[in-house]
């Protein structure tokens, strides 16, 4: 047996499983009191456990803190109603076919529902049932489904932001992959326990509308059957029936009403960390001047004449002694021995956090950092029109749009430790360049062509280091009649930012901008990045790549040939640098375009072709350069860079493609303004010329 249960696979039952069975036995127990007849003890103990039952729903949502530990709410409710609905099929059965018997014919529970609660008087019974029914309809289940229903539309309504708050969240690195999961759970749960309780209440208020027909069944069918089957009386049949039906009704009704009060628990209360109980008790009996007020109201209607004196006066007594109770709670809390121990604890605590490390004390480096000197500080405050802000964020909006990424935001501070006027830009915590403005002042900058010299304060512009001076504003249309180039301090300042995130575009390519970029790319290109990351290239060898062209200002928007080159040599290919090879020759018409625009004629730096053979013959055998060739080999690339400057060119070497990457990282590291391409990277259609030959020894 054993072995057939293995091979079918079929589940075993363990000791804690027992509750599986509970709902399909529930099912199966109200479909036989629907149909079958049951015995008049089966009966009173049923009606016995629905009682019971509705009791345990009441506490369990009386004593829930979170709505969403009792998330079986719904699913209860209908299960009760519709034990409830068979309960009164069941005895309506019995009633009908042996009330002429007596009273006692419909068991003892319904016997003593319908003699002692309504000592055995039919219309009073009609009057407590038309009550109940009034109160659990019009009262309860009606509040408490339009509750629910509102509840469900504003839970709706408020998902998207809870999910918007769970993401951000995230990415700020508040919590955790996991936690992040089990917080849109949550929400997912909130959101269909309250539409699922705005369709149960609809069970509850159609078992009040049942109740009150099935009393009208119970009656009208007993006054038939026991006037013309039994030969009755119609005054006995009347009282006879009557009582039974009374006694089946509030039966049935208080369960009811029990469960209609526990659905509105649930609806109305609000989630902490207390119970409803809890709630009521600690926000009601919390102020003594209400007690008191209370009291007052009260005793002054107890001293009235005709009023129930003593009950009045006694309810004052208690108010009384209550609001004195918490008064005292309250002196006793601001006493002078509970504030020295309060304060005793938050020195202690704020000791403790004084000498206790923790993961809060970790600081982590920003990518891009700027720090400004106290005088700086108006150009970074909006409130004082500063402008450095939203030069910054032209910034990155522009490398973006150029570069195909978005740059990290640039974490701007005061420095103390600076001098009132200087500031200084970071990567990754290192300053990478620094600079004095005078915010007062404009920045009047030489290009070389300037006619004359203006009266000022001498200087340097900090992004390329040409000759300029500060000039006060009234000289600035005198300065730039005379082919200098003003500039206001937010703009220096915005332009050396954005010259060093220029030659630093490598390092500010992180392994994180890479999987936002792939995020980015996988919305337009879904099935090309799919069959691409990870089965064809892992995501550390595509973020190398991108890497290796940026760090040379090379472009990466167009991400189709990028990943189409990348899927047709990274089979055969796994060195990025030999895969970065392949993808700058597939861009070359965009490079050539990048650093010649539309010049029919390209001007490049060449290498002598015995300079040539002779760095390809080093790098087959693996050696490296002679010292001697490269000193003269970076004496000659300055002296032509030089040259191409003055002829306002872009400083651009033109070698063979097996020289390029060494020459590119030997080059730039002297030179980061000079581009280092192969001739493979060059556009067919473009006539090559070369302006200056870097040769061997001389």
């Amino acid at each position: 047996m054993t072995d057939i249960a293995s091979k079918l696979r079929l589940p075993r039952l363990k000791d804690t499983q027992w509750q599986i069975l509970a709902g399909p036995v529930l099912i199966m127990m109200i479909l036989a009191m629907m149909v079958l007849p049951l015995p008049v003890f089966l009966l009173d103990t049923l009606f016995t456990f629905n009682i019971v039952l509705s009791l345990m729903i009441l506490l369990v949502s009386m004593f829930t803190r979170n709505t969403l530990d009792f998330s079986a709410f719904p699913t209860v409710l209908l299960f009760a109603t519709l034990l409830r609905l068979a309960l009164n099929i069941a005895s309506t059965r019995i009633i009908l076919m042996e009330g002429h018997t007596g009273a006692g014919a419909a068991g003892q529970v319904i016997e003593a529902f319908g003699n002692f609660l309504v000592g055995g008087n039919f219309a009073i019974g009609i009057v407590v049932f038309a009550i109940l029914i009034i109160i659990n309809f019009m009262v309860i289940t009606k509040g408490a489904g339009r509750i629910a229903e509102v509840g469900a539309r504003f839970v709706l309504d408020g998902m998207p932001g809870k999910q918007m708050a769970i993401d951000a969240d995230l990415n700020a690195g508040l919590i955790g992959e996991a936690e992040a999961r089990s917080r849109r759970n949550e929400v997912t749960q909130e959101s269909d326990f309250y539409g699922s309780m705005d369709g149960a209440s609809k069970f509850v208020r159609g078992d009040a509308i049942a109740g009150l027909l099935i009393m009208a069944v119970n009656v009208i069918g007993g006054l038939s059957i026991g006037v013309l089957q039994h030969g009755m009386s119609l005054g006995e049949a009347g009282e006879t029936y009557t009582l039974l039906t009374i006694g089946d009704g509030l039966v049935a009704q208080i369960p009811a009403l029990i469960i209609s009060t526990a659905a509105g628990v649930i609806v109305t209360r609000v989630a902490t960390e207390q119970d409803v109980g809890e709630q009521m008790v600690g926000q009601l009996f919390q102020n003594p001047q209400v007690m008191l007020l209370a009291a007052a109201v009260i005793g002054l209607l107890g001293l009235i004449p005709g009023m129930p004196n003593f009950v009045f006066l006694l309810f004052t007594i208690a108010l009384l002694g209550i609001a004195w109770w918490l008064r005292g709670r309250q002196m006793q809390a601001n006493s002078p021995a509970s504030e020295e121990k309060n304060r005793s604890d938050a020195q202690t605590e704020a000791a403790r956090a004084a000498t206790e490390a923790s993961w809060a004390d970790v600081q982590m480096e920003d990518v891009l950092g700027l720090e400004v000197g106290y005088r700086l500080i108006p150009l970074v405050d909006s409130e004082q029109d500063g402008q450095l802000l939203t030069r910054v964020r032209g910034i990155r909006r522009k490398f973006a749009q150029e570069m195909g990424f978005l740059p990290p935001s640039v974490h701007i501070c005061d420095n103390l430790d600076l001098a009132p006027g200087d500031y200084r830009i970071l990567l990754k915590g290192v300053e990478i360049g620094r600079g004095e403005i005078q915010p007062e002042r404009w920045l009047a900058i030489n290009p070389g062509c300037a006619e004359d010299e203006l009266p000022g304060t001498p200087c340097q512009d900090p992004a390329f280091g040409l000759p300029a001076c500060w000039i006060d504003e009234v000289l600035r249309e005198q300065a730039q009649t005379l082919g200098y180039t003003v500039v206001d301090p937010s703009s220096v300042v915005a332009t050396h930012l954005n010259h060093l995130i220029a030659l630093n575009t490598g390092e500010l390519f992180g392994r994180q901008e890479a999987q936002q970029l792939l995020e980015r790319i996988t919305k337009e290109m879904p099935k090309l990045v799919e069959d691409l990351i990870p089965s064809v290239i892992s995501l550390t060898q595509f973020h190398k790549v991108l890497q290796n062209l940026l760090s040379e200002r090379i472009a990466i928007r167009d991400m189709r040939t990028i990943i189409d080159t990348l899927a047709e040599f990274a089979p055969v290919l796994t060195d990025p640098d030999e895969l970065t090879a392949q993808v700058r020759v597939r861009l070359g018409r965009a490079i050539t375009q990048q650093w010649f625009s539309n010049n029919g004629e390209i001007k490049v730096i060449g290498l002598d072709s015995s300079l040539e053979k002779l760095l390809i013959q080093a790098i087959q055998n693996g050696s490296a350069i002679e010292p001697g060739i490269a000193d003269n080999l970076i004496k000659q690339a300055e002296q032509a860079i030089m040259e191409q400057n003055a002829l306002n060119i872009t400083p651009v070497l033109l070698v063979a493609a097996p020289l390029r990457a060494m020459l590119s990282r030997f080059l730039r590291r002297v030179f980061p303004q000079l581009v280092v391409l192969s001739t493979q990277e060059i556009s067919h259609d473009r006539t090559v010329q070369m302006t200056t030959i870097i040769g061997g020894q001389r």
